[in-house]
Parts: C-alpha cells; sequence; structure tokens
C-alpha cells in the first residue's frame, strides 16, 4: 500500500512541477503580450487593480495579504494609482480609523488596456494551436486552476481569503 501511495505521490509531484512550468511560461508570455496603451503598469499595480475589480473595496492590509506583502510595501504602488486616478481611498464606514480602496473607472480602463493585447494574443494562440475539443478541455482545466488556487491544504486557508471558488472571474 505504501509503494502505491508513494508512486501516486510522485505522479502528483510531477504534474504539479509540470503544471508550475507551463503557467510559469504562460505568464511570462502574457506579460510580454500586453504592453497596454499609455503608461504601462508594473505587474503588481495590475494585480492591485485586478483584485479591486474582481473583489470590490479592499483595505492597504488585505490587498497586501493578497499579494503576500507587508503593507508598507504597497505604499508606493499605491500611491501612484492614487495619483493616476486609478483608484480612491475613503476612510471606512464601519471603522473610521480604516482605509477603503476603491478601483476608478480610469483604474478599470487602465486595467482593462493592459490585459487586452495580452489576451488578444492568447486568444489567437489557442485558436490557432487547439483543437475545438482541446480548447473545451482546457475551458474546465480553467475552473478547475480556479479550485486549486482556494483549496484548503492540511486545513491551511488559502492567503486570499476572499477568494471563493465559484469559477472564472468576471470579465475585465
Amino acid at each position: 500500500m505504501d509503494e502505491v501511495a508513494g508512486s501516486y505521490d510522485e505522479r502528483d509531484l510531477l504534474l504539479a512541477e509540470s503544471l508550475r512550468w507551463g503557467v510559469s511560461r504562460l505568464s511570462s508570455r502574457l506579460r510580454a503580450e500586453q504592453p497596454g496603451s499609455g503608461r504601462a503598469l508594473t505587474r503588481l499595480a495590475a494585480s492591485v487593480l485586478a483584485n479591486l475589480r474582481h473583489g470590490g473595496p479592499l483595505t492597504p492590509s488585505e490587498l497586501a495579504g493578497i499579494e503576500g506583502l507587508q503593507t508598507q510595501s504597497l505604499t508606493r504602488v499605491l500611491n501612484d494609482l492614487e495619483e493616476q486616478g486609478h483608484i480612491r481611498r475613503t476612510r471606512s464606514e464601519v471603522d473610521a480609523r480604516r482605509q477603503d480602496i476603491t478601483l476608478t473607472d480610469a483604474g478599470r480602463d487602465a486595467l482593462r488596456a493592459h490585459v487586452r493585447d495580452g489576451n488578444a494574443w492568447l486568444a489567437a494562440a489557442l485558436r490557432q494551436t487547439l483543437s475545438p475539443a482541446e480548447r473545451g478541455v482546457l475551458q474546465i482545466a480553467a475552473g478547475l486552476l480556479e479550485q486549486v488556487a482556494v483549496a484548503e491544504v492540511d486545513g491551511e486557508a488559502p492567503k486570499d481569503s476572499r477568494a471563493s471558488g465559484d469559477g472564472a472571474p468576471p470579465a475585465l
């Protein structure tokens, strides 16, 4: 029984390695293909805007937790995004000591421009490289990857406590 469990674990480790490599390569290619127009967003700025787009108003500490950073590490990015008009900071109605950060229309537009070229490249690559059936499998895999991203492993909740695991995020 231990031998079967060991080989099962080895297959999972090989799958994990393969998946990480594929996701990493695709992520790098998407970054290269999504320059957007105007002033380019950094990876962190784009991630902050995407989290605000998909998660609604968040506090600086919630954003830092999602990004795996200290709150102070986000200060410059948040200041830049606010200066560009991409985010708005307001006092929380629940707790006046807390700051809520919301995405502005300009921020939504900047995020949309940032990912537009990458999405266009990815759609073309999918159509040219994969059959309709393979694209269907990839659609299912996208949902499965979302489930894995929010999975509790060994009783440990995901670092992104907002994640719901209810499928793909809404379109930008």
